[in-house]
């Protein structure tokens, strides 16, 4: 007689801030789910519970095996805990901790630019005011160059949008017409290092997309509607080689910076895909920004931190970006040169092997989640975060709006009906 496997239990930590929608719907599917998947060591079981915030002895293990991180980019006690466990510990988490930390907007735009991609042009400028300092009067009066901002812009031509180098939520975004707005801007920057980047007109199309693994989501988005809307529910709205295309972008910058979940926004100028905001490690996960799209997201979540926790991947530490380089050549065109990252990106996320792993251990994910998503444990959860943002007289209007929109999602995009790995 053989005897039964052991269980063994793979611990995920959800690092949060004020997330309540998204780790709600996390926990009951999984709930429902009550996976047990093979392995060499066992039977692996999975238990999950929020990280907490305290003091920490840096020798201690963590018992961990992977965290979903939503915090480190502003809360530093934890950066610095997932710091630690990824380098003594062997923790897996979603995103490189140092590339978020260091690979603000400016950075991935140089990164990009040298990869060839078509990103508009940009300057830098520096500040318009200063931290007072010691130093800070003959440091300026012996290297800070007087310049003419107007020269800048004429270099560039109008429209132009200036926006802090490191980027973050739509702060500081200004868009600039003519001499008169550039000023104004500027002035308005305060102690803020800027920059002013071409505007891209002429484009018939503005797309986001949500890559988490080799999962991506395209999604029409309008930057000018009420945070709601911005997000649309339009389908079909590109080919399938666009939709190549934007994938390949996507995933090329989230595995050139080490993030397994970021987002990137492209617009489509000329029948080119120009990438104008990339660098978004950690984004939007509400529903009530996602709403529609957000069984997408939950899913996809699921699907890639039990992959990433039941083979136990091991987190790259250190980026590699010399084969990036290495396979665009001199006169390779943009398009060329992102399906030949794009192919290196799909092997630093193990595509085929997590389709494979997908299809033998969460063939039920789908008919789960759509249960959970029809049911009143789903609009509670859709409540609740509405009942955190929205004033009294509105919650009971937004949380059916929201709800209602992830029904029409579950209507259109019925469980087995949207692949994997795109959509």
């Amino acid at each position: 007689m053989t005897a039964a496997a052991p269980e063994v239990t793979r611990r995920i930590g959800l690092s949060l801030g004020a997330d309540l929608c998204w780790p709600i719907a996390y926990r009951k599917i999984l709930e429902r789910l009550d996976l047990r998947i093979p392995a060499a060591d066992g039977t692996v079981r999975f238990q999950v519970e929020d990280v907490t915030i305290e003091p920490f002895d840096l020798q201690k293990r963590v018992g961990y095996d992977l965290v979903i991180d939503r915090l480190t980019h502003w809360y530093f006690p934890t950066r610095e805990w997932i710091k630690k466990s990824v380098i003594m510990d062997d923790l897996y988490v979603f995103n490189n901790p140092w590339s978020v930390q260091s690979m603000e907007k400016h950075s991935t735009y140089c990164a990009m630019m040298k990869l060839g991609l078509p990103v508009p042009r940009t300057w830098l400028l520096p500040p318009k005011s200063y931290e007072p300092r010691d130093d800070l009067a003959v440091t300026l009066r012996r290297y800070a160059r007087l310049f003419d901002l107007a020269d800048v812009a004429r270099d560039l031509g109008y429209p132009l949008f200036m926006k802090p180098y490191d980027g973050g939520g739509w702060r500081g975004v200004s868009r600039i017409e003519d001499d008169d707005s550039l000023r104004a801007a500027y002035d308005g920057s305060g102690k803020f290092v800027m920059h002013l980047q071409q505007g891209v007109e002429a484009h018939d199309r503005f797309v986001r997309c949500v890559g988490l693994g080799p999962q991506t989501r395209a999604v029409l988005y309008d930057p000018g509607a009420p945070s709601h809307d911005r997000y649309t529910v339009e389908r079909d709205f590109v080919g399938s080689g666009d939709a190549r295309t934007i994938r390949d972008t996507t995933l090329t910058i989230n595995a050139f910076f080490g993030w397994d979940f970021n987002s990137c926004e492209v617009l489509r100028s000329g029948g080119q895909w120009v990438p104008i905001d990339f660098a978004n490690p950690c984004p939007d996960s509400q529903v009530t920004s996602l709403h529609y799209h957000f069984p997408w997201l939950i899913k996809a979540n699921i699907r890639w931190s039990i992959f990433c926790a039941a083979t136990q991947r091991k987190m790259r530490v250190n980026l590699d970006w010399q084969p990036f380089f290495d396979a665009c050549r001199p006169g390779m065109t943009p398009e060329e040169k992102i399906r030949a990252c794009g192919a290196i990106a799909e092997a630093c996320f193990e595509t085929d092997r997590f389709v494979e792993f997908c299809d033998a251990h969460l063939a039920d994910l789908d008919q789960v989640a759509d249960d959970f998503f029809g049911s009143q444990a789903a609009r509670e959860a859709v409540h609740a975060k509405v009942a955190s943002l929205y004033p009294d007289p509105e919650i009971e209007e937004f949380t059916h709006l929201f709800f209602d929109r992830i029904q029409a999602a579950r209507r259109q995009e019925p469980p087995g009906s949207v692949p994997i790995l795109a959509s």
